[in-house]
């Protein structure tokens, strides 16, 4: 355990760059989208009001009130999510392959410490799960921060206020990343966990067998894929609706846990006696 702490510690210190450039262009990006959605709808009713003479309350009737989620759906804010998305999942490979880069490449040491290389991949595999759930949490402080930058800048009577979680529960594809449950957190992010896994096997096979091992890998994540999905389409062509929902929703649990198993032990496999440096 102390070794395999070590190497989280290591591993999240060599993410940290990374990791602070993701945050800072977040911050700065979505900080700039809430001013500039906001000043927008401010010159839209100055607009409309002191040049057209519309009223308030026909401008509010025609054009609404602003909330937070017009600047949730602007490139503004969902631009760097995706950025922090991909980063993410360019590290994914990256983590492995920056070890056998340059002259004396790192992975000699990583192989030769005195732990299981084992512990290897459950580092590598929480630093991208600790990176993910960061991006999350100050995503989450960051909203509250942009709420007030918007109440600044647009009047009370020309705004509706909603707080993160109805924010959240109204745009799905933020609710992706943000589950509002702690059931969806563990079903979410425990795929995510099972996604990576499978990828860092498929890595591990082509560093152990170089090209055929590229060939390995993908039909490793395929059929991985239909161990998965496996009792949906039993359910959708064999068994008629035969599951109930939450009888399926188990399945899919068993599944996915025995997939995980499967990558753990190939992985740990591959490392022991099939990696070469």
């Amino acid at each position: 355990m102390k070794n395999y702490l070590k190497l989280v510690n290591f591993e999240v210190n060599r993410i940290a760059k990374l990791f602070a450039v993701l945050l800072g262009i977040t911050f700065v990006v979505q900080m700039i989208g809430a001013v500039v959605e906001s000043k927008k709808y401010i010159n839209r009713a100055n607009e409309n009001i002191y040049e057209e003479m519309m009223s308030i309350a026909q401008f509010l009737e025609t054009y609404g009130q602003m909330s937070f989620f017009q600047i949730v759906r602007s490139v503004w804010f969902v631009g760097p999510i995706a950025l922090c998305i991909a980063g993410v999942g360019l590290y994914i490979f990256f983590i492995w392959y920056r070890d056998w880069l340059g002259k004396n490449t790192f992975v000699y040491r990583l192989l030769l410490l005195p732990t299981s290389r084992l512990s290897i991949f459950f580092a590598k595999i929480t630093t991208i799960l600790l990176m993910t759930l960061g991006l999350v949490a100050v995503q989450l402080m960051i909203m509250p921060i942009e709420m007030l930058v918007m109440k600044g800048i647009v009047p009370d009577e020309f705004r509706a206020d909603l707080g993160v979680r109805e924010i959240v529960i109204s745009f799905p594809e933020l609710s992706i990343i943000i589950p509002s449950s702690m059931t969806e957190l563990i079903l979410t992010y425990g795929a995510g966990l099972l996604a990576v896994s499978i990828l860092f096997t498929a890595i591990l096979m082509e560093r152990s067998f170089k090209w055929k091992g590229i060939v390995a890998g993908l039909l490793y994540s395929i059929l991985a894929v239909v161990v998965l999905i496996l009792p949906l389409l039993l359910q959708e062509f064999v068994l008629n609706g035969f599951f109930y929902p939450i009888e399926l929703l188990v399945l899919e649990i068993v599944m996915g846990l025995l997939v995980l198993a499967a990558s753990i032990l190939m992985s740990g496999f591959l490392l022991a006696k099939k990696v070469t440096v």
